[in-house]
């Protein structure tokens, strides 16, 4: 069991937590929530030991082993995917050799009787114990499995860790930490970079991970299924429950309130008696009451309601100056990295796109992560040469950019005052503390040192830089990967109210919505355009969720052509045309040419491609039921129990027409 005892870590002036207290019981699984900077991320790297508080203490056992996985990492690139999960085994490796290295040792000795062989048999007893328990597979097969389910394809995992982008790194470090199998599991947002079925992987590790789990997400779907108890941090101050997430909303809210119509009863009440004691307290006859009353007043112990962070951002952009008609323009572009060394090919990330965004429009990239969504970005700022073809932006173009890896772009040695001043010019100056107010810095905040803010804070302070000039496009990498639902609603808002032009690159569907009027699709080293908002692109797809592009790749790497298979949503099914089912069937043989045996079993066969496409269309409609429920849920609607029927339909359908591909190949 880990204990915090009245920790208080406090910032110069600034006191981030004050005196809080609370148990990690072994086993238990607990959130961590509040808003961006409330501290949750400082509590995981007290626990871990990377950081000490102010004041307090924490208590676990010596034996007690900690798996700590940071929201902003640092990693060696220069290994392959494979090779840094292994590197977690070093410790059974060792005890290996060291077992090889005594049972020769033992063959060669000849004093059997000897305290010393006696040592040995004991140490070798001791070490063979230890392999036993500490893995009951191979570490190899151990790390493929972990990093496979993470959304590694098994021919990735020899790459180079400097072929993947940061969201695939990420997996690499979390897959590093839950081989550890710690007793205690510390994840800070491990679902930011992750797809659907990695999630859904993620989730089913952790619900039945045996030891004890910390974590901080803002995905209430993943906390419902993982966590058991949550812990609110609001205003330095903590608030324990002892049930998941959505359970806790409806608790807080009941909980506030039940104390503010109670501390409103009790001020009635003590307003009424104060008022009595006005009108008595100089009349004889009363003064035995008043007295009575008096001392009532005294022994009340007074209700204090809790204090709420109601602050949110106020994000405005300034007018966007005039650009030409074409903002930013590729054609033919082939793009990617050039080699490590300067030699060889370069990385072809994609191939031969033609790509325009005019004035005005707002553009969402989508896709899978590694595809060239952040690839692209770089070409719309410059960072890249195109290896053939042509990048440029239009006619008096101002671009401001918010890249998705914040901790490379800030100076971790500039306050958070000093990285608006340095960029600031002109009249803005004098405004740097509103605008910082603005985005939640206030007092000391502004005095913070980059290194210690969080990634939420990070992420508004790189969003703040960005109203100090009047951009005509903005070039947004992941905008929203660290932010609170508060802080995503307010800057959509501010989104939607920006004159100029947008590129996005994002996986929250909710985010974009309502937000793009076009959608380019990264996949497979080529870029396709839908007109229309997310909406419209997912019906185009007929995908449930952007996360759900993964999922599409990986069913494409079975070896069968999409157009070759049933649909997978509530639309028509390939089965339902006769013409569908003629061109898919193979055509059977004609029976001079068959055996009686060949006959029955070509029969049996057609019988069972006949029986799986019932199935799909059986599990296509009701798909499409549970979809027109959730497109437009009523109150009562329990959304969560309706998406995860939806996936297990989904699921379900995946292996039936894997089952129907199979049978008619």
């Amino acid at each position: 069991m880990i204990s915090i005892n009245n920790i208080t870590v406090a910032f110069g002036g600034f006191t981030l937590l004050d005196d809080i207290s609370f148990h990690v019981s072994d086993g238990e699984h607990i959130a961590l929530v509040g808003k961006n900077g409330a501290g949750k991320s400082t509590i995981l790297k007290l626990i871990a030991g990377v950081e000490h508080p102010t004041s307090g203490s924490i208590m676990k056992p010596k034996e007690q082993t900690v798996g700590y996985l940071p929201q902003i990492m640092s990693y060696s690139k220069d290994t392959t995917v494979i090779e840094a999960a292994m590197s977690v085994f070093a410790d059974h490796f060792t005890m290996g050799e060291r077992v090889e290295e005594i049972s020769r040792e033992l063959g060669e000795r000849t004093d059997y009787e000897s305290a010393a062989y006696h040592r040995l048999i004991e140490e070798l007893n001791e070490l063979n114990d230890k392999l036993a328990m500490a893995q009951s597979e191979s570490p190899a097969v151990l790390a493929e499995k972990t990093l496979v389910g993470l959304g590694f394809k098994k021919s990735e995992l020899g790459r180079q860790r400097s072929t993947f982008s940061q969201g695939w790194n990420m997996r690499v470090e979390l897959a590093k930490v839950l081989l550890t199998k710690p007793d205690v599991l510390l994840l800070d947002e491990p679902t930011n970079h992750l797809d659907i079925e990695s999630i859904q992987w993620l989730e089913d590790y952790l619900y039945g991970y045996r030891g004890s789990v910390v974590l901080i997400s803002h995905d209430r779907r993943f906390l419902d299924r993982v966590t058991t108890r949550t812990v609110e941090i609001v205003l330095g101050h903590i608030y324990d429950y002892k049930v998941p997430y959505s359970k806790y909303v409806e608790l807080r809210r009941e909980r506030m309130e039940q104390q503010r119509a109670a501390y409103e009863n009790q001020q009635r009440m003590i307003e009424k008696t104060e008022e009595f004691i006005e009108r008595f307290r100089y009349k004889p006859t009363k003064s035995n009451q008043v007295q009575s009353r008096i001392k009532q007043l005294e022994k009340i112990e007074r209700i204090e309601i809790d204090e709420e962070d109601n602050s949110a951002l106020s994000v405005k952009f300034p007018p966007a100056p005039r650009s030409g008609q074409i903002v930013f323009q590729a054609k033919a572009l082939t793009g990617g990295y050039p080699p490590r060394d300067g030699s060889g090919s370069p990385k072809v990330v994609f191939t031969d796109i033609d790509l325009t965004v005019e004035r005005g429009e707002k553009v969402a990239f989508v896709g899978r992560n590694g595809e060239g969504k952040s690839t692209m970005m770089k070409y719309i700022t410059g960072e890249l040469r195109p290896i053939s073809g042509s990048a440029s932006l239009g006619y008096n173009v101002a671009l401001g950019y918010y890249a998705q890896n914040q901790e490379d772009v800030l100076d971790r040695n500039d306050t958070v005052y000093d990285t608006l001043d340095k960029v600031a010019v002109g009249d803005i100056r004098t405004k740097l503390r509103d605008i910082l107010g603005a985005f939640l810095f206030r007092g000391n905040d502004v005095d913070k040192k980059v290194a210690v803010l969080s990634g939420g804070e990070r992420s508004r302070l790189a969003m703040a830089k960005l109203i100090l000039h009047p951009y005509n496009l903005l070039a947004l990498d992941e905008p929203t990967n660290h932010m609170d639902i508060r802080s995503k609603d307010v800057l959509k808002q501010a989104l939607q109210r920006y004159d100029g032009t947008l590129i996005i690159v994002s996986h929250d569907r909710d985010f974009l919505d309502g937000l793009v009027d076009k959608v380019y699709e990264f996949r497979d080293g080529r870029v396709k355009e839908y007109l229309g908002g997310v909406q419209d692109f997912i019906e185009k797809r007929r995908i449930e969720t952007l996360q759900d592009l993964e999922r599409s790749d990986r069913s494409s790497e079975s070896g069968t052509q999409k157009s070759e298979k049933p649909s997978a949503t509530g639309q028509p099914s390939v089965f339902q045309a006769s013409s569908s089912q003629s061109a898919q069937t193979p055509k059977p043989r004609t029976a001079s040419n068959l055996s009686f045996q060949e006959q029955k079993d070509q029969r049996r066969k057609q019988k069972r491609i006949e029986s799986c496409e019932k199935k799909i269309a059986d599990l296509e409609a009701q798909m499409k039921e549970l979809e027109k429920v959730l497109a437009a849920p009523s109150a009562d609607t329990d959304i969560d129990k309706l998406t995860r029927e939806y996936l297990e339909l989904k699921r379900t359908l995946d292996r039936t027409m894997e089952e129907w591909i199979e049978l008619s190949n």
